[in-house]
């Protein structure tokens, strides 16, 4: 359709039109279809009237007949209707095969840990889907989510609004990343009273530097913190080099190495601090599109394995679990 036409007939208008041609009459086809007569005659005169030519000619005397141009419409019309129907089985799956497009947002902190995966692996199972990825923060991908501009976020669950159905992809809670030469490296776990003296690398990000505070705060301990950095890799980066300790979420997909290779040790707290989730969201009011559905199931089956903190290794320090590394995603206290 060219830029600024609007069509001036409807589906249902080319059906009941389309179905015409299989009856002589009109009364006829009036019956089957469940309408008047009067009412059938009038709505192909509407039809007509938008098209700006004459399609049938009704007499009850000679039955019904299509002009040459209503012959030529009803072929067309056909084929706008199949083609309607093909579209509404591709987008639905109905058809075997999921076809369109999914817009999918993702929080920021953890893009890089989940992203990857799910756009190498996700198109090897469904082709026909089209994926648009937005990144943001939680203040960004809401009201997106609430406007219908996207279909599907991924977020922490945590001071989620109320109104949002959500599914859990995976279980996460705080570790501490320290230097892989720390002496508390060799500990299974790390206790926050263990760390508040030692210097601290701040992801400093909303609501990141205000929920580590209540997570010190909570154990009635301060953090002595050395330096804000406001990016995840600067934080990876410095702890790598020694000069400090971070505080981070568990994530999948990521090596515990910084952005220069150096190697970092990742120790779950004991006791556990700001468990949560990571969880696909959608509005509460409206139902996940087929697409959006086959997307979120792939991410619980590709990122769903439960959290979990390795034995040692064997060099006596216990190391992460295959494919779980620090998130440096918001740190919050104990969930209500």
């Amino acid at each position: 359709m060219k830029e600024g036409v609007v069509a001036r007939f409807t589906f249902r208008q080319l059906e009941l039109f389309v179905a015409l041609t299989d009856f002589p009459t009109l009364s006829e086809a009036a019956a089957s279809l469940h309408f008047s007569e009067s009412a059938l005659s009038q709505a192909i005169t509407r039809l007509e009237g938008s098209v700006g030519e004459q399609l049938c000619i009704r007499r009850k005397s000679k039955g019904l007949h299509l002009t040459p141009a209503g012959e030529y419409f009803a072929v067309r019309a056909r084929e706008l209707l199949g083609g309607a129907e093909d579209l509404l089985a591709e987008m639905s799956g109905a058809s075997g095969e999921l076809k369109g497009p999914v817009k999918l947002g993702c929080f920021a902190s953890f893009a890089a840990s989940v992203l990857p995966a799910i756009l190498d692996g996700f198109p090897r199972q469904h082709p026909g889907v089209s994926v648009e990825v937005v990144v943001g923060t939680h203040d960004e991908l809401l009201p997106a989510l609430q406007n219908g501009r996207l279909d599907l976020a991924i977020v922490y669950d945590m001071e989620l609004p109320t109104g949002f159905a959500r599914q859990t992809i995976y279980e996460t809670e705080l570790q501490a990343v320290l230097p892989i030469d720390h002496p508390l490296a060799r500990q299974d776990t790390v206790d926050l009273a263990q760390l508040a003296d030692e210097p601290l690398i701040m992801y400093d990000a909303s609501p990141s530097t205000a929920n580590t505070h209540r997570a010190f705060a909570e154990r009635g301990l301060r953090p002595r913190i050395v330096a804000n950095m406001p990016q995840i890799i600067l934080v990876q980066a410095l702890v790598g080099r020694g000069l400090g300790y971070g505080l981070l979420m568990a994530r999948p997909n990521w090596a515990p190495v910084s952005l220069e290779g150096r190697p970092v040790a990742v120790r779950p707290l004991m006791p556990p601090s700001s468990q949560t989730t990571m969880a696909g969201i959608w509005p509460g009011n409206l139902t996940l599109n087929p697409r959006a559905r086959a997307l979120l199931d792939y991410a619980v089956e590709t990122l769903g394995t439960p959290w979990r903190t390795a034995g040692p290794t064997p060099g006596g320090a216990p190391g992460p679990a295959p494919g779980q590394a620090p998130d440096p995603g918001p740190v919050q206290g104990p969930r209500g």
